[in-house]
């Protein structure tokens, strides 16, 4: 029994450091499921911003309704804006997918398992971490995932956000030399140059509620777990008190 066991940690240890894994990212945070708040900004978030581009084709209108506290009426007049979806339906997009790859040159990604995908903690990083860049053809660059296509829609809500450089006389890492100053120049500090209609901490907020939306996205039932998981814990109990007094009563007259 016990080399049973071993073999299965053991086989668990390779998924342990792979799920670990992956680059490093700036920002980190914690998805709280409970907040049903926070998860109804994400989706109203993601509904606006979004679903122009990326859909959540494994998920339902209905079903994030129900799990979200939402009423229908308000979910239809707020949350749906095509006229081809219905309450019950998939969240899908109105773009068509041969478009967007002659647009854009690959259709964007569906998004609903991007969190179990890349994680919660590079979602956020990725959605703080766009600034201004015009050598690139969309104007903006990301620190995340460099070069990429996507343009920053959350720009009105966060405002400009600018790569600013600072002179140190000490090597410090990814800094380059000047050789004309004899100084190092680093570069990797961001910092919003013209506001939006949200301020820093507001955004960081904002951003928090998307990524906590898009971490509920990619597991719904985990919620329906959470809830019935104090119930089984203590059937779990009571069934184990119970086989343990039938033990005894069995083995009684043996012993």
């Amino acid at each position: 029994m016990k080399k049973q066991l071993f073999a299965l940690l053991f086989a668990l240890v390779p998924l342990t450091a792979m799920a670990a894994g992956g680059a490093s990212v700036p920002y980190h945070m914690t998805p709280d499921l409970e907040d049903k708040a926070s998860l109804q900004r994400g989706m109203q978030l993601f509904t606006n911003y979004c679903m122009g581009c990326h859909s959540l084709e494994h998920q339902r209108y209905a079903r994030a309704a129900e799990d979200l506290n939402m009423p229908q009426d308000l979910v239809e007049e707020n949350l749906i804006f095509s006229s081809d979806l219905a309450f019950n339906d998939q969240m899908h997009i109105a773009m068509d997918r041969g478009d967007a790859e002659a647009w854009f040159g690959a259709p964007p990604p569906d998004l609903t398992l991007e969190a179990r995908l890349r994680g919660t903690d590079w979602i956020y990083s990725y959605l703080l971490s766009f600034y201004k860049d015009t050598s690139t053809g969309t104007g903006v660059n990301n620190t995340v995932f460099p070069l990429v296509a996507m343009p920053n829609v959350l720009e009105p809500l966060q405002g400009v956000q600018e790569m600013v450089c600072a002179e140190t006389d000490r090597p410090v890492e990814g800094a380059e030399l000047d050789p004309l100053t004899g100084k190092y120049q680093s570069c990797e500090t961001l910092q919003v140059t013209q506001p939006g209609q949200l301020e820093p901490e507001e955004f960081e907020a904002a951003v928090y509620d998307l990524t906590n939306f898009l971490a509920y996205v990619g597991e719904p039932s985990k919620l329906q777990a959470q809830a019935i998981a104090p119930k089984v814990l203590i059937f779990i109990f009571i069934f184990g008190v119970i086989a343990y007094l039938l033990k005894r009563e069995y083995w009684r007259d043996i012993h």
